[in-house]
């Protein structure tokens, strides 16, 4: 019997810990939107990748944590107009993952460190963009407030783990991307629309907390 309600961040940071599957720095191929796309994992895989960041921050909320997700601007290189976590590419000053993501929070959302408590990592999403992302799970201490910086960010909400974890809400979705039939995950959230990365990592926190 569980000790925490199960979408507390207790139970999530508990979870975290003790995730199931193979050991994390070995096993991105078997999670997420790489398991719908087998055939451009060696694809992937060969490409010469950035390495990058992204917070997974689980609000503590009592019984039903939220997860923070960003809005990217329009106006962004890659990936705008999206839903995101925070994070960006890990910089030579970084000492960590852990580093780069906390760093990251706080410069696009305005996440003070004092709140973060990273917890654990997932596997490295291989995106085809170029990034080999580290999603860093974390839990956050509620008290914080948020300041976008309108460069990066043009909104930033919440949704609750109880949400994200519930496979019904993870649909599968196909489309052409340089001339390729890729296949993804979406998730609708009211008039959000959670798809691509985030949605692939969401998926693989899925598969490795709480299926």
């Amino acid at each position: 019997m569980n000790e925490f309600p199960l979408y507390s961040a207790d139970e999530f940071r508990r979870r975290a810990l003790h995730q199931s599957g193979g050991p994390v720095e070995l096993a991105w191929r078997d999670h997420g939107d790489h398991l719908l796309n087998p055939e451009t994992i060696s694809q992937v895989a060969d490409l010469k990748l950035k390495d990058a960041a992204v917070l997974v921050p689980v609000v503590d909320n009592g019984d039903d944590a939220k997860v923070i997700f960003t809005l990217r601007t329009s106006t962004l290189r890659k990936h705008s107009g999206q839903i995101a976590f925070p994070g960006g590419a890990i910089d030579p000053e970084d000492a960590s993952p852990e580093m780069a993501a906390v760093r990251e929070a706080g410069e696009e959302i305005g996440l003070a460190d004092i709140f973060i408590e990273p917890v654990a990592r997932l596997p490295h999403y291989l995106a085809a963009t170029g990034f080999r992302i580290t999603p860093v799970l974390a839990v956050v201490k509620p008290g914080f407030h948020l300041a976008l910086n309108p460069t990066e960010v043009e909104d930033a909400f919440e949704v609750p783990l109880s949400f994200l974890m519930n496979p019904d809400h993870h649909v599968t979705d196909t489309m052409l991307w340089q001339g390729t039939e890729r296949h993804f995950y979406r998730m609708p959230y009211g008039q959000r629309m959670i798809w691509g990365i985030t949605a692939g990592i969401v998926r693989t926190l899925y598969e490795r907390l709480y299926r």
